[in-house]
């Protein structure tokens, strides 16, 4: 059956469906016709992301926090609910405690769990780029390892439950990704440098600025967990673009995006940063028939109008409908 013609119409929680990628995926749900139903506890989600779907009868948003379990009738259930960035994940014990919570609803209602992980997992990886039968190579005391032991806690209650009680899940790595509804001071380098450059603030760059990360914008991480939620493997799946930028080269496209002028302002790097970043996507490509569409020169601007209106409250006069791509 092809993507998007399933039989009957499912019913689809989605954890940290208020998010940044959370609401992209709940738009193209709805758009195909499934019911959806957010539970968010809007820690890092904003209800502006959803506004839009507010009175359609196949939309449903609760507000509450994974960590307490919840019981719900559904299909599938995409646990998406956990910051992804410095500034948010140390205060948060989502990932351990909400998976188990989510994979215990999966198992009582018979549903298919999938699980966002996250490059994390690879901590600063000796192997590049990095496969998905790389184990990485984490600091397990560091300052950011409760997100990336978080994500392999995660990985790991997963696969226990579909091995030992043949639970259905679905894994997937996701890579640095950027778009519209991004948190505009998350600490994380696509909306800093952004942000930065909009409010004429110099580029804060961390180190030498040599460090390698890859982007991908949000509409193909999104097609990308819809095949893998929809295919037969249970992954993991790397999900990212794997054009690989400096932290320079990402200032250079932000600067031609926005303004040519922005300054660059170089501060000592923070403790565990990753080198270098960038996913093998071989698997993806092979087995969900999945690779990126949208190269960063591409994706920036739809973002940059959508920062652009929220942070000045002008209209997209950019690129018209950046907020929906």
């Amino acid at each position: 059956v092809p993507l998007g013609l399933k039989k009957k119409n499912l019913r689809i929680v989605v954890t940290g469906g208020a998010g940044f990628v959370g609401s992209h995926l709940v738009d193209r749900l709805i758009a195909r016709g499934d019911s959806v139903i957010v539970v968010d506890n809007f820690f890092t989600g904003r209800k502006e992301n959803l506004m839009h779907h507010f009175g359609n009868p196949k939309f449903e948003l609760i507000r509450h926090d994974v960590v307490e379990p919840i019981l719900l009738e559904v299909d599938q259930i995409y646990h998406l609910a956990c910051p992804a960035s410095p500034v948010h994940y140390k205060f948060n014990p989502t990932n351990v405690v909400g998976t188990l919570n989510m994979l215990g609803l999966a198992k009582r209602v018979g549903a298919r769990f999938l699980l966002t992980s996250t490059s994390e997992v690879y901590g600063d990886p000796l192997q590049h780029p990095q496969v998905e039968t790389y184990w990485g190579n984490v600091n397990p005391i560091g300052v950011r390892s409760c997100y990336d032991e978080g994500k392999r806690t995660a990985e790991t209650l997963a696969m226990d439950y579909h091995r030992s009680l043949g639970i259905e899940v679905r894994i997937a790595r996701i890579f640095n990704t950027y778009g519209p509804r991004m948190c505009i001071d998350d600490g994380r380098v696509v909306s800093n440098f952004v942000a930065q450059a909009l409010r004429k603030e110099p580029m804060t760059v961390y180190g030498d600025g040599k460090q390698t990360r890859s982007f991908q914008y949000v509409s193909d991480l999104v097609e990308g967990l819809i095949r893998l939620m929809e295919g037969d493997h249970v992954g993991p799946f790397n999900l990212g673009n794997p054009g690989e930028f400096t932290m320079l080269e990402l200032a250079e496209v932000v600067q031609e995006a926005i303004d040519p002028n922005a300054k660059i302002e170089f501060r000592p790097n923070t403790e565990d940063d990753p080198h270098k970043r960038k996913p093998d996507i071989s698997k993806a490509k092979q087995l969900l028939g999945w690779e990126p569409t949208i190269s960063l020169r591409k994706g920036l601007p739809l973002m940059v109008s959508d920062f652009r209106q929220r942070i000045f409250g002008t209209p997209k006069t950019l690129i018209g409908g950046g907020a929906t791509a």
